[in-house]
């Protein structure tokens, strides 16, 4: 595989949204939260947007923001069908290169406390920060 981030545009704004509520739904569903396409939509015009892509084949995609301290991590998400091939893995180190880049401190993001990618944010050096009903805040410093 080729990996690389690619920054989106409006017309990638589908996949991503429906790649998103496909992986999520369940959680949305387990801990009785509201999915909205609209605020999907919304957050799709004021955040940093990044195709997962190997070659011309998008595999998931990145939503980020950023404040003098931190890069956020607002969703990652990669098909299920490339789940366990080092996709996820390759995202967060690419981005903490751009978080040193940057010259950020912290990797953040927030991650269902149900959903298994928390393991790999754990092996990825992510701590838990906090928790709120049905989330789990982590973060990491940037190496």
């Amino acid at each position: 595989m080729t990996l690389q981030l690619r920054r989106a545009g409006e017309l990638d704004l589908p996949f991503a949204r429906d790649l998103t509520r496909r992986g999520m739904l369940r959680y949305y569903c387990e801990f009785d939260l509201l999915w909205q396409d609209e605020a999907f939509d919304q957050a799709w015009g004021w955040r940093e947007q990044w195709l997962v892509m190997d070659d011309e084949r998008r595999l998931g995609f990145c939503s980020l923001s950023q404040d003098m301290r931190a890069l956020y991590i607002r969703e990652l998400h990669i098909a299920r069908e490339c789940h366990g091939r080092g996709t996820g893995t390759w995202v967060l180190r690419e981005l903490n290169a751009w978080a040193a880049q940057r010259r950020l401190s912290w990797l953040r993001l927030t991650v269902f406390k149900t959903n298994p990618a928390r393991q790999l944010y754990l092996r990825e050096g992510f701590r838990e920060e906090g928790t709120e009903e049905c989330f789990i805040r982590m973060q990491r410093s940037v190496r």
